[in-house]
């Protein structure tokens, strides 16, 4: 008996505790505070950058125009040479060889001719007085001509060797920087040699040759003034060049020319830029990145901190009754920090700016308000 009141009473003990359990009500979680911005419209200005290769203004390749040994090199790599100074001297021992045989020609021809004018001269006056027949004059005539034929010939022999003696001296045919000198002293050189002796370049200005994906390249053609592809060009603003260790060039270019082209291989079009080169700074062979100027006038601009992506898709925490709820943004650009939205945001909207992985959409918030340009002047440090 005793068994059965201490199980009614242990039973009605849970009953209450059940019934007063059913009776609380649940507590409502507190609003957390976060900072936020007032969404601005800006004119701001990017910039699109491109990978680029830097070539001389010009490129000349240096090639011996007869066979035979570099028996000087009278430069070096990198050394800056005007035009006409001499690079490299081939052996000419065979050449002075032949000069030597083409004087001795060129010295019995003289005597030939001397012979067969002489022969002319005594014959005419007997062929005038009917001492002898005119037959033999004009035998004797001919070989004077063929006497004259065999000089003239010997001369131009002579000749050809010394032009071949004189392109022994290898001279650079423009005034600008050596660059790699692949062959040395006793090396075999000649006019069918695939590799120039060296390759000069003026480098007073250099052009930074640069490619656009078709998008890219219609996108250009679409948002740039001008009727003509030209007009477009030349209403580009100057660019400028960030160099490999990531300094910006001094000198600002313009972009001169566009191929109009797409390359098969790569899908892309070529631009031509330049740039002044006053110092020597930059050579053939350089790389470095484009980055051409673009002006966005009057956009919607949020701090990209307060951005978050989830599968591709980009999100803001937008301030609507003290609860984030999270908003969907199409992003255009970024800029200094900033990005640029094209939709699902407009002027006046307050947005989420820190803490956004603590929040769920829907969650109740306290916010505290920044100033815009506090969020995206601060320096972050790696």
């Amino acid at each position: 008996m005793k068994h059965f009141f201490n199980t009614v009473f242990i039973a009605s003990i849970a009953l209450v505790a059940v019934s007063c359990g059913k009776n609380q009500e649940p507590q409502a979680r507190p609003a957390i505070p976060y900072d936020a911005v007032e969404v601005p419209v800006k004119t701001v200005t990017g910039q699109r950058s491109f990978q680029a290769t830097i070539e001389g203004r010009i490129n000349n390749g240096v090639r011996a125009k007869i066979s035979g040994y570099i028996q000087e090199l009278y430069v070096d790599e990198g050394q800056h040479v005007t035009k006409g100074q001499p690079l490299f001297r081939l052996e000419t021992n065979i050449l002075n060889q032949s000069a030597n045989a083409a004087k001795s020609g060129i010295v019995a021809a003289e005597s030939s001719v001397n012979v067969a004018q002489v022969e002319v001269d005594k014959l005419i006056p007997l062929v005038e007085k009917n001492i002898v027949s005119k037959v033999q004059l004009e035998t004797a005539k001919a070989n004077l001509s063929r006497a004259k034929s065999q000089l003239a010939a010997a001369r131009a022999d002579y000749q050809s060797v010394e032009a071949n003696i004189d392109y022994s001296i290898i001279k650079s045919p423009i005034s600008g920087v050596v660059g790699a000198i692949p062959f040395r002293t006793g090396s075999l050189v000649g006019p069918n040699d695939p590799t120039p002796l060296t390759v000069v370049s003026d480098d007073s200005e250099v052009y930074a040759y640069f490619s656009m994906t078709e998008k890219e390249y219609f996108d250009f053609l679409t948002t740039m003034e001008g009727k003509t592809t030209k007009d477009k060009i030349n209403n580009l603003p100057e660019v400028t060049l960030t160099l490999a260790n990531k300094t910006t060039y001094s000198e600002k270019g313009k972009i001169q020319t566009v191929t109009g082209q797409v390359d098969p291989n790569t899908g892309t079009i070529q631009f031509r830029a330049v740039f002044k080169n006053p110092n020597g700074l930059l050579s053939n062979g350089n790389s470095g990145v484009i980055n051409i100027p673009t002006v966005y006038e009057n956009v919607v601009v949020v701090p990209e901190i307060a951005t978050f992506e989830q599968q591709g898709i980009f999100y803001v925490y937008k301030v609507e009754n003290d609860s984030a709820v999270s908003t969907i943004v199409n992003i255009s650009a970024r800029v200094d920090r900033m990005a640029i939205v094209e939709s699902g945001l407009k002027k006046g909207d307050k947005i989420i700016t820190s803490g956004l992985g603590t929040l769920r959409n829907g969650a109740p918030v306290t916010i505290n308000p920044v100033a815009f340009d506090s969020i995206i002047n601060i320096k972050v440090n790696f």
